[in-house]
C-alpha cells in the first residue's frame, strides 16, 4: 500500500517537472523566435512565460521551506 502511494508521488513529480519543462521550452521558443522575427507579440508572451515559472518556482521553494 506504501509503495503505491510512493509510486504515484514519484510519478506525479515527474509530470508536474515535464510540463514544467515543456513550458520553459515554449517560453524560451517564442522568446527567442520574436527575437529572430523582430516580433514583439511573440517576445512579449516568452518573456511573460519565463517571468511566471521563476517566480513559481521560488514561491514553490519557500513553500516547501516554512513546511520543513
Amino acid at each position: 500500500m506504501v509503495k503505491d502511494k510512493e509510486r504515484q508521488e514519484i510519478s506525479l513529480l515527474g509530470r508536474l517537472l515535464s510540463m514544467e519543462a515543456l513550458l520553459i521550452l515554449m517560453g524560451l521558443f517564442s522568446l527567442i523566435s520574436g527575437i529572430i522575427d523582430r516580433d514583439a507579440l511573440r517576445i512579449i508572451p516568452g518573456i511573460a512565460i519565463i517571468s511566471a515559472l521563476v517566480l513559481l518556482i521560488i514561491l514553490r521553494r519557500r513553500r516547501r521551506g516554512k513546511n520543513n
